[in-house]
């Protein structure tokens, strides 16, 4: 059970507090409630480009990974669909080290037109070498806008084209700042050697000036129900084999779903006794590799299939494989035995990331994030009331061929 305390200062912002003795440091996180999601459809990627400008430096400091690194810390950061984090670990006696940084680019970003130009162009090259020059690399640039059609996560975190990012203005970024980058719309969390009660008191220090955003609470349209299969084929030359994707919609993050979806795909996909890698690899090698996963996403998300074709395998005859074994999920039995294997995997796999202050600090995040907090000591539980027959409910609703979109990959 881990011990925390949650707070919300005068200013909209939350802090969540948990002391870990066991370490001499203390991880800062610091999640903001903007990610792909909240982004104009005529002005995607800003949240990730975000990600690279909170490095360029605010108000009082010109340089905000040397005083991480003098102070003996170490900060990164990363955006999803749904949020942006920033995290420093950094030794508890140098806390204020943190809390001064990540208060200062909070209060004013240094949005100049130099900076600007510098991140656009790292963000762009990223954008050409990761994406659109690596083999696979745009799939989700494919793949999310044939799953969704009016859901803001028909396009990836990075944007849907490097235009969205060399089109954008100081005025743009400004006012995307001004909108989500603000004390009412974000969480803080402290966990490591520091007694809570200190760490608000300091939290209060260097953020309780701060003026709240007062932004207006964003509209996100609901994806329609999907009422019949897409399919797409992509010739490439770039690839080494040809591939298939589909993917089925599910629920969210926090849903019932989501937890026995979870658990589907463990069945499925997890080890080399799993349902596809014993059938498909081992027996009928038809796959080099193949995966199925859950997006977990906050708002209903993907169940994914992924599969690379062994050399000489026709697509069809491999994608045909994949649907059979849909097929005896739905219709043979799960056994008790099945599903417990898999969920308690999985309660190893809470318990481990229950060790560590900085998975800590970003768990506690995330699930206030999600509207529990309380899940960091209950999610284990979430898993545990999942039944065989929510499995089998939940699979008939899922792998139903409407709900589907299939993406070929096929080597020139």
């Amino acid at each position: 059970m881990i011990q925390f305390s949650r707070h919300i200062l005068d200013n909209g912002l939350t802090v969540i507090c948990h002391t870990d003795k066991s370490t001499p440091f203390v991880s800062v996180n610091v999640l903001y409630k903007v990610g792909s999601r909240n982004e104009q459809a005529d002005k995607t990627g800003f949240a990730h480009l975000f990600e690279h400008l909170m490095f360029g430096g605010s108000t009082h400091i010109e340089d905000y990974d040397k005083h991480v690194q003098l102070a003996g810390g170490e900060s990164n950061a990363y955006t999803t669909n749904d949020l942006t984090n920033y995290y420093t670990t950094i030794p508890a006696s140098n806390i204020e080290t943190a809390l001064w940084l990540e208060s200062d680019r909070m209060a004013g970003l240094n949005l100049s037109p130099s900076s600007l130009d510098i991140q656009k162009h790292v963000v762009i090259e990223e954008f050409k070498q990761r994406y659109l020059n690596n083999p696979y690399g745009d799939l989700w640039l494919k793949l999310r806008p044939l799953a969704y059609k009016v859901h803001p996560y028909r396009w990836a975190t990075i944007g849907v084209s490097p235009e969205h990012i060399e089109r954008a203005t100081l005025e743009d970024v400004g006012a995307f700042f001004r909108q989500f980058y603000a004390p009412d719309n974000a969480i803080v969390s402290i966990c490591g050697n520091i007694a809570e009660d200190k760490a608000l008191e300091l939290v209060k220090k260097w953020f309780g000036d701060i003026p709240p955003a007062h932004r207006p609470v964003s509209h996100i349209p609901a994806e329609p129900r999907q009422t019949e299969e897409r399919r797409s084929i992509v010739p490439d030359n770039n690839v080494p084999a040809d591939a298939i994707y589909k993917v089925f919609h599910m629920g969210g993050r926090d849903s019932d779903d989501f937890y026995a979806c979870d658990i589907i795909s463990d069945i499925l996909s997890n080890g080399q006794s799993s349902r596809l890698y014993v059938n498909l690899i081992k027996n009928q090698r038809l796959f080099s590799g193949i995966d199925a996963y859950v997006s977990g996403d906050r708002d209903p998300g993907l169940f994914i299939f992924s599969g690379k074709l062994s050399e000489g395998i026709d697509i069809r005859q491999a994608e045909a494989a994949i649907d059979q074994e849909i097929e005896h999920f739905i219709k043979d039995e799960i056994t008790v035995r099945e599903v417990e294997k898999i969920i308690h995997k999985t309660e190893a796999r809470i318990s481990y990331s229950e060790i560590s202050y900085q998975s800590k600090a970003s768990n506690l995040a995330f699930f206030e994030f999600l509207g529990d907090v309380d899940l960091i000591n209950t999610e284990g539980k979430r898993y545990n009331d999942i039944t065989v027959d929510k499995i089998k409910t939940t699979a008939r609703e899922l792998f139903r061929k409407e709900n589907c979109s299939t993406l070929w990959y096929l080597k020139k």
